[in-house]
């Protein structure tokens, strides 16, 4: 049986983190993804991870961990018959998705128009911090910034730390998860109507998205409740621990538990809300006076989700991944790295190749697309290609 995507044919001219995860997550599903860069200046995240010598190589671990399953050509688009090799690619393909800064493309002459005219069915997807629009659209973003350009920092932290980014690159793996979503819908729709599509995704919006809530709050100049006791990180005798009573009946098991009847009959939101400073309080004198562990036993117990904060160290050892298909390595001298954070019953995601060296493809990839020996050579000559 063939995964979903077997077949189509995926140009990613994408780099650092949010672009690339976005074209990974099709080859994982069966995508012939090939990924294109500049051969003197192929994607920065290949220098980049906790290995020096893998670094030096260009197989640094932020690029290994979301270029597997891909295939790889080095070819300068800044020469005329670089374009000319795209192009011609483009007739073949099914999408291309890239994360330039806007305009990047079009001031090379691979502008809409030139693409569509290529290949009218094709799926193009610009990943870029703003979109394709508006008065920011040219202004270039990563992560962090888009963190405290979206209010995620402000809403972050504490009155004492101030804003806080996050340790993690949420926003760039939320934008590739959008862009890819978009994608398949896009492959789905054009089966039906055989028509070419445009998707503008913005990181910006995908950062507010996962903040729906409280962008519709602050829309309206109002703020939501300060939030439920039940909801907060405590200390207790030996780390942090995160409670996770969310409804009233998870509170009422909580406070039952803890022997408090008063709290325990609080049964609607307004009323959790407005005893939150008592609550919080008493949890603060209770919770300190165990092991986290225990703690989380003993809620669990009564049906109320809690954890010990832990490292990304005890998290990734969790015997829990044992039974998930989320880690693999393609080969024996790779790293282990994410696969999906899903499955299928059959034919799902998998990882069968390691992610390539710079033009690891290359030749391959032109002679499928009917360059003779000869014409390869003289691209190479010219370093249209590497």
């Amino acid at each position: 049986m063939a995964q979903p995507f077997a077949g189509v044919r995926v140009l990613d001219l994408t780099h650092v983190l949010a672009g690339p995860f976005c074209t990974y997550q099709l080859a994982l599903l069966g995508a012939d993804v090939i990924k294109i860069e500049p051969p003197g200046n192929p994607d920065c995240a290949r220098g980049r991870g906790p290995d020096k010598m893998a670094n030096a190589a260009l197989r640094g671990l932020n690029y290994e961990v979301q270029g597997g399953n891909k295939r790889a050509l080095a070819l300068d688009l800044k020469q005329r018959d670089g374009r000319d090799v795209l192009l011609r690619l483009v007739t073949t393909a099914d999408v291309l998705v890239e994360n330039y800064r806007t305009g990047a493309l079009a001031a090379l002459g691979l502008d809409d128009a030139k693409l569509r005219d290529a290949n009218p069915l094709l799926i193009h997807c610009s990943i870029t911090g703003f979109g394709q629009s508006g008065p920011r659209a040219r202004d270039t973003a990563y992560d962090n910034v888009l963190q405290a350009a979206s209010g995620v920092m402000a809403r972050s932290g504490s009155a004492q730390s101030g804003p806080v980014k996050t340790g993690a690159s949420f926003i760039d793996y939320a934008s590739g998860w959008s862009a890819a979503f978009a994608i398949a819908a896009a492959l789905f729709q054009r089966a039906r109507d055989r028509r070419g599509q445009r998707i503008d995704c913005a990181m910006y919006d995908a950062a507010l998205t996962m903040m729906s809530p409280e962008v519709a709050a602050a829309l309206r100049n109002a703020s939501g409740p300060q939030g439920e006791a039940g909801l907060g990180c405590y200390d207790t005798a030996d780390g942090k621990l995160m409670l996770g009573a969310f409804t009233p009946a998870q509170n009422r098991n909580l406070w039952e538990m803890l022997g408090r009847a008063d709290f325990a009959a609080l049964d609607s939101w307004e009323a959790l809300w407005s005893n939150a400073d008592a609550m919080r309080e008493t949890l603060r004198g209770r919770l300190i006076e165990r092991s986290a562990d225990a703690w989380v036993a003993m809620l669990r117990d009564v049906g109320v989700p809690a954890e010990r904060v832990r490292s990304l160290g005890e998290a990734v050892r969790d015997p829990q991944l044992a039974h998930r298909n989320f880690l693999a390595r393609a080969d024996p001298g790779a790293p282990f790295v994410p696969v999906a954070a899903f499955g299928f019953a059959h034919d799902g995601p998998r990882l069968d190749q390691r992610a390539p060296g710079v033009g690891e493809h290359t030749e391959e990839i032109l002679r499928e697309a009917g360059y003779d020996e000869a014409q390869i050579a003289a691209l190479r000559s010219t370093q249209v290609i590497a």
